[in-house]
């Protein structure tokens, strides 16, 4: 039998795996889930003839190596810090990767080796990055080829919370990690180019910069700008484009309910609180406001972050308990970051009986024949329940695809990569389709970029 090897049996491997040991008597494989936790593992299984779980401490590198190469391929669900040791054992057991992380400068480092050895390390294969990739590329090839010239590209894509679970003001809940969403755009600027002009917002005004978008059936959504969105123009053959931006999608008011979260300074990951174990939820939020002898920490803030009292945003802070004098952080040397996750994971967590979307949405402005065009592309998932969540379809299936395509020699260009290639991308897409995954492209009227803002 073929074996896979799958590392780390986390919230995004349900899909991944369940998809593999539906196609592991035909398609002649075994699956070993690999996880620090045994049980975790045994879980993910579900007694399946065709899966053994087992315990592997990654560090352990006698170990690690020896399931390495039993192996046929290799799925690393690992963070992606972990991915270069796996791949290094990859290429000296001549071992195909596959891995949902974007490609680190480390990774790329590795590409002719994994060319001289034949080796296929695909990365970038999950949702975001992953589908957003493949559907991009898709519409972008069938514009070259008949004859357009691409002006515009816009995408974004956002984990939210299905419409039956939307049950909070913030019209959000957290579909994976949280420590990502309350770090969302620090650590850099945030770039990206404008009809022909490079923009720039730095993180303290990123949230105040967004752009509407209306999803048939769905509503409306707004988006605010990712780290980099020129990254990818050389890599999707789009270095004369004019317009280039991605970004995040949340519901409507959630940016500038959170922009204030940012201004307080609650989403700062740069030092530690003294005192944190002991202090309440309301000693946090006071933390960051000034001294005054009278004033209530409800007014302070109010007064600070010229807040009126029946503006909705005030309800959504109630709504988060950042006033409670009773609830305790509990978290020693915690940074506020550390400690706004602790609050909002409560309060953002997804119930047994929830179940969360993903959005994604395209815009394609191309030229062709002196005429300008554009095209719109969406698609909306809706999860199934706490284990087969969308995030867990749209991150865990196309990985598998990708997997057995590799390993049935159906995707063989070998190197270090993402899946922009046509060999990569459309029988992916076309199967995903079976899976609830499917993007509804229509011809709009071309707006040019942003139609909520003018000027340059």
């Amino acid at each position: 039998m073929r074996t896979i090897l799958i590392l780390g049996a986390g919230r995004s491997a349900s899909s991944l795996i369940q998809y593999l040991l539906n196609k592991s008597t035909s398609e002649n494989l075994h699956l070993v889930i690999a996880d620090l936790s045994l049980e975790l593992a045994q879980k993910k299984t579900q007694n399946h003839p065709n899966a053994t779980a087992i315990q592997l401490d990654i560090a352990n590198i006698e170990n690690r190596q020896k399931e390495i190469q039993k192996a046929s391929i290799v799925i690393s669900m690992l963070p992606a810090h972990l991915h270069i040791e796996i791949a290094l054992d990859c290429i000296a057991f001549q071992k195909h990767l596959v891995t949902a992380s974007y490609i680190s400068p480390k990774m790329q480092e590795l590409n002719n080796l994994a060319i001289e050895n034949g080796l296929i390390f695909m990365n970038e294969i999950g949702l975001d990055p992953g589908i957003d990739h493949m559907s991009a590329m898709k519409v972008i090839d069938e514009i070259r080829e008949k004859g357009g010239k691409m002006i515009q590209f816009e995408s974004f894509c956002g984990g939210l919370v299905a419409p039956e679970s939307d049950t909070n003001l913030w019209n959000y809940k957290f579909s994976w990690n949280p420590r990502n969403v309350v770090l969302a755009g620090q650590g850099g600027v945030s770039k990206f180019i404008q009809e022909g002009k490079y923009k720039y917002i730095p993180y303290n005004k990123l949230f105040r910069r967004t752009e509407f978008l209306e999803v048939e059936g769905y509503g409306r959504f707004e988006g605010y700008a990712n780290r980099d969105s020129l990254k990818y123009r050389s890599i999707y053959g789009l270095d004369a484009i004019q317009t280039m931006y991605r970004g995040t999608l949340r519901r409507v008011g959630y940016s500038k309910a959170w922009d204030m979260l940012v201004q307080l300074g609650m989403t700062d990951d740069s030092y530690t609180m003294e005192n944190s174990e002991h202090m309440s939820y309301r000693d946090f939020t006071n933390s960051f406001l000034a001294y005054h002898p009278t004033d209530s920490v409800e007014l302070k803030l109010r007064h600070y972050l010229k807040i009126d009292q029946d503006d909705v945003i005030w309800d959504k802070f109630v709504e988060l308990d950042l006033f409670n004098a009773t609830k305790k952080v509990g978290i020693a040397n915690a940074s506020p970051a550390q400690i706004l996750e602790k609050i909002l994971a409560e309060k953002w967590a997804l119930q047994p009986e929830d179940k969360d979307m993903i959005v994604m949405y395209h815009k394609f402005g191309y030229e062709i024949n002196g005429e300008k065009k554009q095209i719109d592309s969406t698609m909306v998932c809706i999860g199934e329940d706490q284990t087969y969540t969308a995030m867990a379809k749209t991150v865990g299936l196309p990985l598998a695809m990708a997997t057995l395509h590799i390993l049935n020699g159906t995707i063989t260009t070998p190197g270090v990569q993402l899946p922009i290639q046509k060999e990569v991308y459309l029988p992916i897409l076309k199967e995903l389709e079976s899976f609830g995954v499917v993007f509804h492209e229509k011809n709009v009227p071309y707006m040019g970029y942003n139609p909520n803002n003018v000027g340059s």
